[in-house]
């Protein structure tokens, strides 16, 4: 079964290493998902073992329609984030349908996961990733025109770009590329935070916490890096 399944999803998990080896900075973590989820699977091994599998057909029509929409998204739609949807959707239902509802309860969750080792269709990034920008650029400003009068330099902002002007000297233009939108920062604190959720919270309301911050957090990390870059640049 597992070869059937690595055979079926190979293109997949090929694509998909090429992308994190070449932009380790971008989706390097899409290594570390998968042994996150074996590990969320292990801690509840008691738990799985005490349990009698059993075959649940109903889950045989969410496999096939995996596995549909896994082709559909090589030959019909290329896309490799609905692939991964695909592939997880398939991993998920092929996992009931062998093992059970008493099983997979303890399954669902590491399941799930997995779609963090997903890269983010460049379709949804060009669309998050320029509001980003700009609240990276406007948040910045805000904390560079604080530090600006002790400091003794002043700052503009237009769109997405920074002119930092020194007391002395030529005016220093900053851009905050679509790099910097930390957009891709997002994404590795929501799978981080969503990890530890998993792993170190007990309630659920302590997870969601977890998660809901994820984003805020990243969000902000990013504006003092940006900020950090323009005093770098005085």
């Amino acid at each position: 079964g597992g070869a059937a399944f690595g055979g079926l999803f190979w293109n997949w998990f090929w694509t998909q290493h090429l992308m994190s080896r070449d932009n380790p900075q971008d989706w390097g973590h899409a290594y570390v998902i998968p042994l996150i989820s074996g590990y969320l699977v292990w801690r509840r091994r008691a738990e799985i073992a005490a349990q009698v599998p059993r075959t649940f057909w109903p889950a045989l029509a969410p496999m096939l329609a995996g596995i549909f929409g896994y082709v559909f998204f090589n030959v019909g739609y290329p896309n490799h984030m609905f692939q991964a949807a695909s592939m997880v959707m398939t991993l998920g239902a092929a996992l009931l349908l062998m093992l059970g509802p008493g099983i997979f309860r303890f399954l669902a969750l590491p399941v799930v996961f997995l779609l963090f080792m997903s890269t983010i269709s460049e379709a949804v990034m060009n669309v998050v990733t320029f509001p980003l920008q700009l609240l990276a650029s406007k948040g910045a400003w805000l904390i560079l025109a604080l530090l600006g009068k002790p400091l003794g330099y002043g700052v503009e902002v237009a769109g997405n770009n920074l002119t930092l002007y020194p007391a002395s000297g030529a005016p220093v233009p900053l851009n905050v590329a679509e790099q910097c939108s930390g957009m891709r920062m997002v994404i590795a604190f929501i799978a981080l935070a969503s990890a530890y959720a998993l792993l170190g919270c007990r309630w659920w309301w302590e997870r969601l916490a977890m998660v809901l911050i994820a984003s805020p957090v990243a969000i902000l990390m990013n504006v003092v890096r940006v900020a950090v870059l323009g005093l770098l640049s005085l």
